[in-house]
């Protein structure tokens, strides 16, 4: 069964989109050489996609997680809100790009314990900021805390559950088709 669009949103082109978005667009397509389908959903309200590239930055370079760990927080808040497209997206990036290991990475995807004891401290932390609306127990923070991380990457997790959220929420209304690029790492719907 495939999700069906629950809002008619036409997604915008380099040549459609707004100065700012089309600017965002162009840089993608250098970058990447092609535009991820989300983007153009995205940039249908400028400050949607425009926020969600302040955050994704922001997360990547500021929240002092390893290009693993980075992936480990993005997958559990996808898994988590249900988004296929971003799980797919994010799953070919842990792999190829992150090097996330690929029993943590099946873990991940199958909402499983990850073998590597930090990283699935990570995990379920994260879930649970989702899963909780930002509100975990205070032994839930004593543990994430615990296993190593610090308050920064706390702030760090409410980052990309901010930037998933734009990402999510849109793919969701909009349905958005996995690109080609992440089509191998497809869930089901």
């Amino acid at each position: 069964m495939t999700r069906q669009p629950l809002l008619d949103i036409t997604p915008v082109t380099p040549e459609t989109a707004t100065a700012s978005v089309a600017a965002i667009l162009k840089s993608t397509q250098s970058k990447l050489g092609f535009i991820p389908n989300m983007y153009g959903y995205m940039g249908a309200l400028p400050g949607v996609l425009e926020g969600y590239m302040a955050a994704y930055a922001s997360f990547r370079n500021d929240a002092g997680f390893t290009p693993p760990e980075q992936e480990t927080v993005f997958l559990s808040v996808s898994a988590v809100n249900g988004c296929t497209y971003c799980t797919a997206a994010h799953s070919m990036i842990a792999d190829k790009l992150s090097k996330l290991p690929a029993a943590d990475l099946a873990a991940l995807r199958e909402g499983t314990p990850l073998p590597d004891a930090k990283l699935n401290a990570l995990a379920t932390f994260t879930r649970s900021m989702v899963e909780k609306r930002g509100m975990p127990d205070k032994p839930e923070v004593d543990t994430f805390l615990a296993a190593g991380f610090t308050s920064q990457h706390v702030l760090g997790i409410v980052q990309a559950i901010a930037c998933k959220t734009y990402s999510n929420f849109v793919n969701h209304l909009a349905a958005t088709e996995v690109d080609a690029a992440f089509a191998g790492y497809k869930v089901a719907e």
